[in-house]
């Protein structure tokens, strides 16, 4: 894991962007698409550069999320980098940070666009992301597991034996949810509220989970820039730092899908936990913003247990007797996550992360925020930001 050494703030945030989510998902589902994966990156970067008061050539960085080109993405923006990389949305913040930190850049450009909607992109099924054994499950498309909502689904059902966590005590993860997504005019679930009759009225996907516990597949864009640290703060007043980072994954036995079903990632997220925390020299209760990656709404009990704001099997109490909706103990995905507010694959949490740290997220802002944790547990491989003000 390495050694804990202090608090980083060796880069920060200073420029965030991002597509017309709502209006994307409008027009797809009136069959008038906007753009390409690129064109939409190309958008957020747009966005994001106006937010940070940079020009084009005062960035000397590239990070490209996996769904577009390196080469291409750079033609594109016209920009010849110093250095580059591709990486999802917790791994390019990682890779700015180490890049910064190694003398390599001064400004990063980090943007992602998602054609995924209106490409018909498969996300389950025989065909899923096309059939290739780098997902785990799909090496069990003989007997019919070919997506991850039939893995998070077995999850999910082993953890209600075990703990007795209940399908009611899950639904309150998208009923709190969508409650942000209700007041956040970026989100594409804004104005539709759901309570837990709804949830349970929901036709089952892949039983145990419901409608509500998946995320949204819809088109879209996300830029970041990053900066080092003196540099961020001649460019921003309200520059968001990387205060920590961690990472653990769960390799052995992966392809069984065992580590995830029988310890629900928390060996890893125990592990990532005792670094990030003993590095930013903060713990659980100094977190004002929890921020999930949830392609699914399992995510979020088992990352309040993993990480320590609850012990582990009493996420449901957590739900009942603190709150992570609005008004909540632990404002958990403040915009409304993958579930409400867009899935981005982990990006859109990074933007509401500034957000809140900047005290700019209206009507959903949580009060004094200072610290914000984002989580992504995805594949068994378990990682962890904490960002500071």
């Amino acid at each position: 894991m390495g050694r804990a050494t202090g608090p980083r703030r060796t880069a920060a945030i200073v420029g965030i962007g991002h597509t017309d989510w709502s209006g994307d998902w409008t027009r797809v589902r009136n069959g008038d698409v906007p753009a390409d994966s690129t064109g939409y990156a190309a958008l957020a970067f747009r966005e994001a550069l106006a937010d940070a008061g940079l020009g084009r050539d005062d960035v000397d960085g590239l990070i490209c999320g996996p769904t577009t080109a390196l080469e291409r993405m750079g033609e594109l923006l016209n920009i010849n980098p110093s250095w580059g990389d591709q990486g999802d949305a917790i791994g390019a913040v990682m890779k700015a940070v180490q890049a910064v930190e190694a003398g390599l850049v001064d400004v990063v450009a980090l943007v992602y666009g998602n054609n995924q909607r209106s490409a018909g992109t498969q996300y389950g099924g025989p065909k899923a992301m096309g059939g290739g054994s780098f997902l785990s499950y799909v090496y069990h498309a003989p007997w019919g597991l070919t997506s991850q909502g039939a893995l998070y689904a077995l999850m999910f059902q082993r953890y209600q034996h075990v703990y007795g966590f209940t399908e009611a005590d899950l639904g309150e993860v998208a009923v709190a949810q969508r409650a942000f997504a209700d007041l956040n005019e970026n989100a594409i679930m804004q104005g539709r509220p759901i309570t837990i009759d709804d949830y349970l009225e929901a036709p089952y996907v892949c039983e145990p989970l419901h409608l509500y516990d998946y995320c949204l597949v819809n088109d879209g864009g996300v830029a970041l820039i990053v900066a080092e640290a003196e540099r961020a703060r001649q460019i921003s007043e309200h520059p968001v730092y990387i205060e920590a980072m961690g990472r653990s994954d769960l390799n052995t036995n992966a392809t069984s899908l065992e580590p995830r079903l029988t310890d629900f990632y928390h060996p890893a997220q125990h592990r990532v936990a005792e670094k990030v925390f003993a590095e930013a020299s903060v713990g659980p209760e100094d977190i004002d913003v929890l921020q999930v990656y949830d392609s699914f709404s399992v995510h979020i009990p088992l990352a309040l247990e993993g990480y320590g704001y609850c012990k582990v099997g009493e996420a449901g109490r957590f739900f009942q007797e603190q709150g992570i909706g609005p008004g909540g103990a632990l404002p958990t995905n403040t915009g409304g996550g993958h579930l409400s507010e867009t899935y981005m694959q982990g990006w859109n949490h990074q933007v509401e992360s500034v957000r809140q740290l900047r005290g700019q997220a209206g009507a959903r802002q949580v009060e004094d925020c200072r610290y914000v944790h984002y989580s992504s547990d995805v594949a068994g491989k378990v990682a962890s930001i904490i960002y500071a003000r």
